[in-house]
């Protein structure tokens, strides 16, 4: 049976009218622990779990969203909606969908699975006292509807399908969900990331948001790649559900960094990423040693604080400077204090561009995702067919060790003889397969050694948009230039190209020491033979590594 419930208004008063027909039970159906969502025939039932359905072992598969041939009971738990205890719980049936994510969530630890035919979702079921007649418990029509309409922004519907192309970021958005923010702010704070996704144009190939609650202990909700579509994400937003607790914002931080970025976990490769922490008010915890471990792990981490603390409450707050601490650097940039809750949105654009601002996100460029690499290649007479592959070999393990993608590292080669040849550019390839593929096609050429001038051609083709301090050109030759080299080589240098040379054979090491980069010693490298190669992989990569840092 199903109830049809209507809210009527009689002299300032609200009648809850219920009618009995349908298919919906007003009374919780009782049912196990191993019950799953494909084994309920009706869509928004409230449902009766056992206790202890966390001591067997029940089967979950998803994040928020789960796949239904989930434990209803099991998922519960792990949703956060339902204790140990058992009680009432309300089943959602939604469609199928790819690329169910594991989680670890309140003891229980749910599963990867690549898609299902359909789905379902839990939520609390909500009791209202009911005037006009006892036949009649829990409806779920009449509980808010003015946040939904907040959700129906103008903006929404111009989010593209495909996402912002120019805002390619890995967001966790890590909200407060603590006793100090409260039921009202934070439904305040569900409206003002709601309107920051909806801006941000979130999509396949745009920005991927994923969402972490900050209390006593926090709870990751969603993944970065559970809602890649903005209605599917806003509703997830709004579904969000308040926890109370202390403002453990530094636990959070540190389970963030520790857990949520992980390719298993939907982060992309060569994607900068970003930690957006709201705190209301100040954290309860230490924040120090969490952001640093951020930070190191290449974490672009901001701090929005909302309503900071007035000049009577300073004296409770733990550390005055966790602002400074916390973020990425503090240069003003990664910081960002709101008055309050109720004056968020005009707030929304300015803090949407800052995410946004690839070339300000000082964490995320490391070594292996920001760096452009040529490799400079003497296909020369004396190398040969045996040993020009193990050249090509040479310059795959470099290539990767790297984050090749279209925002990420980029890799180019050029081959040289009397003559120069691009063989693809920085550009051409924007993923790691497209590029070592490429790299193992080039053919040979054989001919005379001009290695000068092959410089000169690289510095002027491979890296002419190129900007400073993250272009680095490996060069490998197994002989002696026919041209004059050092000019080239200091040319290159000043351009903001960072020089290796790699002799082999009968390579002059005067020669490999006055085309490299200062410290000469740390720029040049000789072996007799060219299966000697494969060795000066790690030291390259280290190399760059070190001389990437030191430049920014």
């Amino acid at each position: 049976m199903s109830r049809l419930s209507v809210l009527l208004p009689l002299t300032g008063l609200c009648f809850l009218i219920s009618s009995t027909f349908g298919s919906e039970s007003s009374v919780p159906l009782p049912i196990s622990c191993v019950t799953r969502g494909a084994d309920l025939m009706e869509g928004g039932v409230v449902v009766l779990c056992p206790p202890d359905c966390t001591q067997g072992r029940v089967s979950v598969f998803g994040t928020s969203i789960y796949a239904s041939i989930s434990s209803v009971c099991g998922s519960a738990v792990h949703r956060g909606v339902l204790g140990p205890a058992g009680g009432s719980v309300r089943v959602n049936k939604l469609q199928g969908r790819q690329n169910y994510m594991s989680s670890y969530a309140h003891g229980i630890q749910s599963q990867v699975l690549s898609h299902w035919t359909s789905s379902f979702s839990l939520t609390k079921p909500v009791s209202i006292p009911l005037e006009l007649t006892s036949e009649t418990t829990a409806s779920a029509l009449p509980v808010a509807p003015k946040p939904a309409k907040k959700l129906k922004k103008p903006s929404v519907k111009k989010a593209l399908t495909g996402g912002n192309k120019d805002c390619q970021m890995d967001i966790a958005m890590v909200i407060d969900s603590s006793n100090n923010i409260g039921q009202r702010r934070f439904n305040l704070q569900k409206n003002f990331i709601s309107k920051l996704v909806a801006i941000l144009r979130v999509g396949p190939t745009g920005p991927h948001v994923g969402v972490i609650q900050a209390s006593g202990s926090p709870r990751t909700e969603f993944l970065l790649t559970n809602y890649t579509q903005p209605k599917e994400l806003l509703f997830a937003i709004k579904e969000l559900a308040y926890l109370g607790g202390d403002t453990n914002t530094g636990k959070a931080i540190m389970h963030t960094a520790e857990k949520f970025f992980t390719q298993e976990n939907g982060a992309r490769r060569g994607h900068p990423r970003i930690m957006m922490v709201l705190v209301d008010g100040w954290p309860s915890d230490d924040l120090e040693q969490a952001a640093m471990l951020a930070r190191e792990s290449g974490i672009n981490v901001f701090l929005v604080s909302v309503a900071k603390p007035a000049a009577e409450e300073l004296a409770m707050v733990r550390d005055k400077d966790f602002m400074k601490k916390a973020v990425c650097k503090d240069n003003g940039f990664f910081s960002y204090l709101i008055t309050s809750w109720f004056s968020t949105t005009k707030h929304v654009k300015p803090l949407a561009q800052k995410l946004c601002s690839l070339d300000n996100l000082l964490c995320s460029k490391t070594c292996y995702n920001s760096v452009n690499i040529g490799f400079l290649i003497d296909g020369s007479s004396s190398v040969g067919h045996t040993n020009f592959q193990l050249v090509l070999d040479f310059l795959a393990g470099i290539a990767g060790s790297f984050d090749i993608s279209d925002v990420g590292a980029r890799v180019g080669a050029v081959q040289f003889t009397y003559e120069q040849r691009l063989e693809f550019g920085l550009l051409d390839h924007s993923d790691k397969e497209e590029t070592m593929n490429a790299l193992n096609r080039i053919p040979y050429m054989s001919g005379g050694t001009a290695t000068g001038a092959a410089i000169s051609y690289t510095t002027q083709n491979l890296f002419r948009r190129m900007g400073p301090g993250r272009n680095f050109l490996i060069l490998v030759t197994d002989g002696q230039s026919y041209d004059d080299v050092r000019l080239p080589a200091i040319a290159a240098q000043n351009q903001g190209i960072t020089m290796y040379s790699v002799g082999v054979a009968w390579a002059p090491l005067e020669d490999l020491r006055s085309m490299s980069s200062e410290p000469k010693d740390s720029h040049t490298f000789f072996t007799r033979e060219f299966t000697g190669l494969a060795e000066f992989i790690p030291l390259l990569v280290r190399g760059i590594c070190r001389d990437f840092t030191e430049n920014n």
